[in-house]
Order: structure tokens, then sequence, then C-alpha cells
């Protein structure tokens, strides 16, 4: 028998994750990424504007719409929307958790280090969830972080969220007409679902 080891070893444990066709093709999956031990000190107007850049990329990379994200002191929340048949949500996360770390990494100092948790936490949405009113109320649900959390009266005054639409640059998910544009943004871009022979 071999004995145990003279220091405590870490458990690492990882979450559950559905079978990966849930996290492909059109699926609507709402997505937490949270640092170890809740750090912060990270987030500021130059975090934001490189978080954007790389929710560009993993969108253009894996066809992908964000009609809400927002960005707290010590964890990001986002949801994604698949446009393609062969998008992979999966694969979008690890690319852009691989880049979102350097950025960690380089913010990182002698007396503070900023490092990603092992595993991103998401929930995949059912198909009542992704109605256009039902989807509506969940990216709210997203944006309203900050004011549940205390941190400011209104969503609209916190600096750190919007949406990521490929395209769209200035489309903004507490704007009136944000909604009706982006459902019509996502018509035109949504390949056609497969028919079944």
């Amino acid at each position: 028998m071999r004995p145990a080891p003279l220091t405590p070893q870490p458990e690492w444990h990882y979450l559950p994750r559905l079978a990966p066709e849930h996290y492909q093709g059109f699926a609507a999956v709402q997505w937490t990424i949270t640092l170890e031990p809740r750090a912060t000190g990270w987030l500021d107007a130059a975090f934001h504007a490189h978080f954007r850049e790389l929710l560009l990329h993993a969108a253009a990379r894996e066809g992908l719409f964000s009609p809400a994200y927002v960005l707290m002191p010590d964890h990001i929340h986002l949801l994604w929307l698949g446009l393609r048949v062969v998008t992979d949500q999966s694969n979008a996360m690890r690319f852009l958790r691989k880049y979102l770390q350097r950025e960690f990494t380089r913010r990182s100092t002698k007396t503070r280090s900023f490092k990603l948790q092992r595993q991103a936490h998401d929930s995949v949405l059912r198909e009542a969830d992704r109605t256009r009113g039902a989807l509506a109320k969940s990216c709210f649900y997203i944006m309203d972080n900050p004011r549940r959390k205390g941190l400011v009266e209104h969503p609209r005054d916190w600096p750190h969220l919007g949406a990521m639409i490929p395209g769209h640059p200035f489309l903004h998910p507490l704007e009136e007409d944000f909604w009706p544009d982006f459902w019509k943004f996502y018509k035109e871009h949504r390949e056609p679902t497969p028919t079944t022979k």
C-alpha cells in the first residue's frame, strides 16, 4: 500500500459537460469565466477593449453572435449563439480562454497573479429559452449583474458590458433598437438549417 503524501495535494474537479453536440451548430450557451481565487484588480477600459478584440476573433473563427456580455471585477459572463452548422462553442471558448490567460499573465505582478479557473462554467439554453422574448430576458439578466452586486444603480451605468455582432461594432444591447436589429442580422447571417432526406 502506498503511503499518503506528506503535503496535501490539490483536487482537480472538472465541471460536468453535456455531450459535444449541445455546444455545436446553432446552440445558445451562457458561459461564465472566473478567476482564481476570485481575483480582482485587472478590470479597466484597456482590458475591456482587448476582451472585445478577442471576442470578435472567437466569433469570426467559429461563427458566433454574442448578444450580451458583462465583465465583472472577478469574472466574465457572455452568451453565444451559433450561426453555422459547423460552429463549435467549445473550440471558441478554448480559443478565448487561451488568449485571455495571456493577457492576465501579462497583467500579473510579483505580488498579484491573475489566473483563470481550470474550466469555464456553461448553461446550455433550451429551445424555450431561445425565443425572442426569453433570449432578451436572459441577456438582460447577464447585464444586470453589476446592479445586483450593488456596483451601479442601472446596468447602463456599468462601462464593461456590451454585445459582439461581427460587422456591427456599435450595436449595444441596452439601446431601444438593439433587438430588432439583432434578429435582422441573426437571420441574415445564420446558415439555413440542413434538411434531412
